[in-house]
């Protein structure tokens, strides 16, 4: 019972990685990083009142745990911080994080989400500080919404410790929380026409069309697309009903007022991803289906024989 809470709340939790922010430099990164690569640990194999099967030890990060692969170092603690004990259970929990590192709605985002996932070799492990935990909170809290995702139970700030010495801080000041443009793009108008980010959008959507667009009006703060009346090609039917698709309308949530290029021209296919969130159809991402793009043309090649990781989707 606690393993499968524990997985299910991993999988909503988040938290970083670099202890670039506990030692004071890249040099300092590297040697601590390098003292600890032998490093046997001297602990027994019983932790945070969780009985674990093997005794913690020092892996190599992965290449393909793209979450935290590039997060200044290159081996972490396992089990981690949110008692995933085995790298096959990291790669699948962490990977439903994957896409909010995309939505850059903190510079710490990744900071904090490997803290928790890949925490760095140490002789006892360091979580992130409350502080950072807010920070990264209020930032991507409204972005997650915007998909139909609370800010888990799991990454309840005041779990972590008040900030001290022996925490990750915030590594960009309040005045670099963001790196985004000040006028933010609707989260589901904001990605890039790429095959691999397609792909991730598809493997956390429920749905996936090929579809046009017969009008977009605002309804509660929301943009409501309306869908014209002509065949649309299913990609991936996920959720959706047949009688969702004789009157299909979408939601781009929190999204009445935001800029969303996309939508600025009707007259065109468009390629649209979502879930459903009770009887909501919610837009996750939006691309105008450009005929000439190899990166398109490529993806929806893929979607007819990808196998989508199994892990619990939390984003996107």
């Amino acid at each position: 019972m606690a393993r499968r809470r524990s997985q299910a709340e991993a999988a909503e939790a988040a938290t970083f990685a670099l202890t670039l922010l506990f030692l004071t430099s890249s040099t300092a990164i590297a040697a601590a990083a390098e003292e600890y690569d032998y490093y046997s640990w001297q602990s027994d194999n019983f932790h945070n009142g969780r009985f674990y099967t093997k005794q913690p030890q020092c892996v190599d990060i992965p290449a393909d745990l793209r979450l935290c692969h590039n997060v200044g170092y290159k081996k972490m603690r396992l089990p981690n911080l949110l008692d995933h004990e085995s790298m096959p259970e990291v790669k699948q929990q962490a990977g439903s994080w994957v896409p909010l590192l995309a939505k850059r709605c903190h510079a710490d985002t990744q900071v904090f989400l490997c803290s928790l996932f890949a925490p760095v070799c140490l002789d006892r492990p360091i979580y992130p500080c409350r502080s950072l935990c807010e920070a990264v909170r209020d930032s991507c809290a409204p972005v997650m919404e915007t998909y139909g995702f609370p800010w888990p139970e799991m990454l309840q700030c005041d779990k972590f410790p008040i900030d001290n010495d022996l925490c990750i801080p915030m590594q960009f000041s309040s005045g670099h929380v963001t790196q985004t443009p000040v006028s933010k793009v609707c989260p589901p108008c904001d990605n890039e026409l790429k095959a691999d980010s397609i792909m991730e959008h598809f493997c956390a959507s429920d749905f996936a069309l090929k579809m046009k667009i017969k009008e977009v009006k605002k309804e509660k703060g929301d943009r409501k697309l309306v869908a014209a009346q002509k065949k649309k090609k299913i990609l991936k039917m996920g959720g959706l009903r047949k009688k969702d698709l004789k009157k299909l309308v979408l939601y781009i949530k929190n999204g009445a007022d935001c800029p969303c290029a996309q939508l600025d021209s009707l007259g065109t296919n468009f390629l649209i991803m979502g879930r459903k969130v009770e009887q909501q159809l919610l837009v996750m991402s939006i691309h105008k289906w450009e005929k000439k793009s190899k990166e398109l043309k490529y993806a929806v090649k893929y979607m007819k024989s990808h196998q989508c990781p199994t892990y619990h989707t939390v984003f996107q």
